[in-house]
C-alpha cells in the first residue's frame, strides 16, 4: 500500500485504532462496531438479517473540506429478507468524522438511503446503490458534506476533462418514475434528465424529451429497454455517447445520441439526436 495511512477498509466487529498521519497532539482514537447476521423462524417463513459495518480514511483533500483534513466514514448496511420471495428491505448508512474526532462524538452529517449498498468514489463522491427490486438506480452524493447531487438509472460515469491534472466530472441519467416528484417530469413526452456534475455540485442538467409520446414511454421503460452510457476515445474524450435498446424478444432497435463536450460543459447546441427526440437545459 502506497503512502501508509491514505486508504484504510476494515469490517464492522473489530477494534479499528488510528495513529498513521495524525495532527500533532491528537490522542490515538478507537472505534469499534459490530456486525451480526441473524436467521429466524416463524412458521414456513425463514428470515434472514444481516448488519454489516465497515470504515473507511478518505485521501487528504475531500472536496467541500479543509485541505489536508481526512475524513473517517462508518458504512452500515442493514437488510432484512425472507427467503425464497422477492426483493428484501435494506437500509444503508454513511456518517463522517474528521479523521482524529472520537466516533462517539455528533458526526459531520449522516446520509441514509434505502441502498442495498455504497462506495466512495474519488474521495469527492458516496454513490448509493439504490436497486431493491428489479431496476438497478444509484444516488449521488458529495462525500465532504452529505448533500445529494443528482440519480442516475445506469452506472455512474466518470472521466478527467483535463490531461494534465485530474479534473474528474460525473455523468448520470435519470429517467422518472409514473410518480416522479416534479410535476414536470410526468409529462408524456419525457424520456430522461442527463446530468453533468463536478466533485462541487451539478454543473449541466439536460432534458430529453420525445415528439411521439408512445416512443418516449418505451424509451424511459424500465422492463423494455436497456440504457447506456460511455465516453468517445481519447482523453479527455470528446463526447458523450446515450444508447437505449430494447430488450429481448423485441428487436434491439437502437437510438443512439451523441453529445460533444466542449470546455467544461455539454454541447447541447451540436448533439446528433435521432428524428422526433430533442436535448434541452433544464434546471430543477
Amino acid at each position: 500500500m502506497h503512502q501508509a495511512g491514505r486508504y484504510l477498509m476494515l469490517a464492522g466487529g473489530v477494534v479499528v485504532s488510528f495513529f498513521a498521519q495524525q495532527p500533532p497532539h491528537t490522542a490515538p482514537v478507537h472505534a469499534q462496531s459490530t456486525s451480526s447476521v441473524s436467521l429466524s423462524a416463524k412458521g414456513d417463513d425463514r428470515t434472514l438479517e444481516i448488519n454489516n459495518v465497515s470504515y473507511e480514511v478518505t485521501a487528504d483533500f475531500v472536496p467541500g473540506r479543509p485541505r489536508g483534513e481526512r475524513l473517517l466514514l462508518r458504512k452500515t448496511i442493514s437488510s432484512k429478507q425472507i427467503l425464497g420471495e422477492i426483493g428484501l428491505d435494506s437500509t444503508t448508512t454513511l456518517e463522517a468524522w474528521p479523521l482524529g474526532a472520537d466516533p462517539k462524538q455528533k458526526p459531520l452529517y449522516v446520509v441514509k438511503a434505502s441502498a442495498v449498498g455504497g462506495q466512495s468514489l474519488d474521495s469527492a463522491l458516496f454513490v448509493a446503490e439504490r436497486g431493491l427490486e428489479e431496476v438497478s438506480w444509484w444516488a449521488v452524493y458529495r462525500l465532504g458534506t452529505g448533500q445529494h447531487l443528482f440519480d442516475s438509472y445506469v452506472p455512474v460515469l466518470s472521466f478527467s476533462i483535463s490531461r494534465e491534472t485530474i479534473a474528474s466530472r460525473y455523468v448520470g441519467l435519470e429517467v422518472p418514475p409514473d410518480d416522479a416528484v416534479d410535476a414536470r417530469l410526468k409529462k408524456p413526452n419525457v424520456v430522461a434528465v442527463l446530468t453533468y456534475a463536478s466533485e462541487a455540485g451539478v454543473k449541466r442538467e439536460a432534458l430529453l424529451t420525445c415528439d411521439d409520446p408512445k416512443q418516449a414511454l418505451l424509451l424511459r421503460s424500465y422492463a423494455d429497454t436497456t440504457r447506456t452510457l460511455s465516453t468517445t476515445e481519447g482523453r479527455p474524450p470528446r463526447s458523450l455517447k446515450l444508447s437505449f435498446e430494447s430488450n429481448y424478444p423485441s428487436p434491439p432497435s437502437p437510438v443512439n445520441l451523441t453529445i460533444p463536450l466542449t470546455g467544461d460543459d455539454l454541447d447541447l447546441a451540436h448533439a446528433q439526436l435521432p428524428p422526433h427526440l430533442h436535448l434541452t437545459a433544464w434546471k430543477r
